[in-house]
């Protein structure tokens, strides 16, 4: 049996990323097969689950079973670095009871899913930190009691399961502390009214563009990773003003076309865009995330009827219509894809669009949904796990570089890849 691991993230109520819940693959109803599938997750994911690459320097939250709890497997994980998860399994153990009560003591915190109003529940209250709820599993009126209960008792509460505008209006209503679910960040995102660059990879773009020498697959691989920047990009070379007979369907050929001079122009006026207004950072990853994804995945996929840049674009702008605020249609109606990648993401038709659906599958832990799409695809399945840790490795060091041009330690600005600082008016020039 294939292991499976992925993270999704629990956002706080500014659309930050508190935590990542750890999720894996699990076939089984049997206690003793759930603890051996948790076990080997935790065991052959250990570095990646416990260092800075995959986790981004978030905590941890990781439900573990009453067996698991008794071999103190949590011990792998540093106190600060782990909330502990435990569900009624748990609960009705009582000598994992008492091993929830020593893993307080020595610092980690805990955390109950599916609270219910009884006697069992109540009896641990005391060392419990976060009451994480379900909203598709309970009535309006059971949320309501937990929510108010949780909160006039001092508990954080995690709404989950959080997928539709919908209950994202009652979790927000309730007053939630923290939200998950399988599109939380595209959820959040519906107070964004314009696309915004981010202001350090804006900056990187106008260090490359002002090199002596400048690097065409430099500045490409800068505008690639961020969606606010591709979308124009591919709008304007591919508008009445360029009249092309074949419209740029990459980002490096949007560059080519549009050529160096008109590029400074181009990043000149973006310069004058307000940067100071907030954007969805976990959707901006996400869509990141999923370009990358989908652009490892295409070598893997016999007969796809789209290139490697174009599966990139794919995933990329797979988030462009909650960014937008407006419905995917309309968003990518603007930009000149191909008719399989519109297919793909309005439709999830072919090839394409089973490929589409399977990196939605993975991110959403739809174990199953995603094995039929690999078969479908033929890919194997034994490359998946390691095609997404190195995306997402891949991606967490590209945020922390966009994300923190500045020494923080002394303030100053440090150059990037050893080019000296340059000013708006040296740019100008």
């Amino acid at each position: 049996m294939e292991k499976y691991v992925v993270r999704q993230p629990i956002l706080d109520r500014k659309k930050e990323v508190f935590a990542y819940e750890i999720l894996w693959k699990n076939d089984s109803d049997q206690a003793n097969d759930k603890d051996i599938t948790a076990a080997n997750a935790i065991d052959d994911f250990f570095y990646e689950l416990n260092n800075q690459k995959f986790l981004d320097g978030k905590i941890t939250f990781i439900t573990f079973t009453p067996n698991l709890l008794l071999k103190n497997i949590p011990k792998m994980f540093a106190s600060n670095r782990l909330v502990i998860q435990i569900d009624d399994s748990v609960l009705v153990h009582p000598l994992a009871r008492k091993i929830i009560y020593r893993f307080k003591k020595q610092g980690y915190q805990i955390a109950i899913r599916d609270f219910e109003f009884a006697p069992r529940y109540f009896s641990i209250l005391d060392i419990v930190d976060y009451i994480k709820i379900d909203f598709t599993g309970m009535s309006e009126s059971s949320l309501r009691n937990i929510a108010g209960m949780g909160s006039n008792m001092h508990k954080s509460i995690i709404a989950y399961n959080v997928n539709t505008p919908e209950t994202l209006d009652l979790a927000v209503e309730l007053n939630c502390d923290y939200m998950e679910g399988a599109n939380v960040a595209q959820q959040f995102s519906s107070k964004v009214h314009r696309m915004d660059h981010m202001q350090s990879n804006f900056f990187q773009l106008m260090v490359a563009i002002t090199k002596d020498e400048p690097n065409i697959d430099e500045i490409t691989e800068i505008v690639s990773r961020d969606v606010t920047l591709a979308f124009p990009l591919i709008k304007l070379v591919n508008s009445a003003y360029f009249a092309l007979r074949n419209r740029v369907q990459s980002v490096k050929q949007a560059l080519i076309i549009l050529g160096l001079g008109q590029l400074k122009e181009w990043v000149y006026l973006l310069s004058f865009k307000d940067g100071s207004s907030d954007y969805p950072e976990e959707l901006l990853r996400m869509s990141f995330l999923r370009a990358h994804f989908c652009s490892e995945l295409t070598p893997y996929v016999a007969d796809l009827e789209i290139s490697k840049s174009e599966a990139y674009l794919m995933g990329m702008f797979s988030t462009l219509g909650s960014l937008l605020e407006v419905p995917l249609e309309d968003a990518i109606s603007e930009l000149f894809l191909s008719d399989a990648v519109k297919s793909a993401l309005l439709r999830q038709e072919g090839r394409c669009g089973t490929l589409y659906r399977l990196v939605q599958c993975y991110e959403n832990a739809d174990w199953k949904g995603m094995t039929l799409c690999a078969q479908e695809l033929q890919i194997p399945e034994s490359i998946l796990t390691q095609k997404y840790f190195e995306c997402v490795e891949y991606v967490n060091n590209i945020w922390r570089q966009l994300t923190n041009p500045y020494d923080k330690q002394t303030g100053d600005s440090e150059s990037l890849e050893g080019e000296t600082e340059i000013t708006m008016e040296d740019f100008h020039q």
